[in-house]
């Protein structure tokens, strides 16, 4: 066989392999974004059509199926971050922020799970949400520096504001869609200050470092708990 046969014979091969690639991320982008990050390669190499072996040599385990899908949706979350702060109205700009980034992680299963828990690609996505805290910061610090928004808050409120947003939609979205939004119209009402004075917070928010070790003790529980399940 000439090398320009043996050229001709390959690129098809190239081009099977990347369609298969693609066929994969699209199943994965399918199944984890409507089960969760539980869902295995092997579901995943069924619900595209191929052989687990397929799966196994494009991506040799699930972080590396996991990074490949959601870094690019994750640099959007920090990207809306960045787009809010170019609000002029630092209110807006931070309630914004909060509904945008609700609506993408409210309908994308996989997207809460990773964020919340980082069970797959930990580094990596704990090396991304570094990068989201001084961009959620000055959004916080602005509007308190305005006078909108109360001065206790912090900026590891935020996940957790998230967080509960997220958790309305998982549980009752596909009764009500879009619930998360009601509940985002109250927690915005509590977090600006009122001219009779605000609620004292009965507990003081946690620290940087305390949240990052609440996300690794949950992805720890949750990682066991996968592993104890049949």
């Amino acid at each position: 066989m000439t090398g320009l046969q043996e050229h001709a014979t390959a690129r098809p091969l190239r081009a099977d392999a990347e369609r298969n690639r693609q066929r994969i991320l699209r199943a994965a982008a399918e199944v984890f974004t409507t089960r969760g990050l539980h869902t295995s390669l092997d579901e995943v190499a069924r619900h595209a059509g191929v052989g687990v072996g397929t799966v196994y040599r494009r991506f040799p385990d699930k972080d590396t199926l996991v990074e490949a899908l959601f870094e690019e949706r994750i640099q959007q979350i920090v990207k809306l971050a960045d787009e809010a702060w170019k609000e002029p109205d630092s209110w807006a700009a931070l309630a914004s922020f909060l509904e945008r980034a609700g609506g993408i992680l409210a309908a994308d299963r996989g997207l809460r799970e990773l964020l919340m828990f980082a069970t797959h690609g930990r580094d990596r996505i704990e090396g991304t949400r570094a990068r989201m805290q001084p961009a959620v910061t000055r959004l916080v610090e602005r509007a308190q520096r305005d006078g909108k928004l109360r001065t206790d808050i912090q900026p590891t409120d935020m996940p957790f504001v998230e967080f509960m947003l997220t958790a309305a939609a998982q549980y009752a979205d596909h009764i009500q869609p879009g619930i998360w939004r009601r509940y985002l119209a109250i927690i915005l009402d509590g977090l600006q200050p009122r001219r009779d004075g605000t609620t004292p917070l009965p507990v003081p928010a946690l620290t940087p470092y305390q949240m990052m070790d609440v996300m690794r003790g949950r992805s720890e529980a949750v990682t066991d708990a996968v592993r104890r399940s049949p």
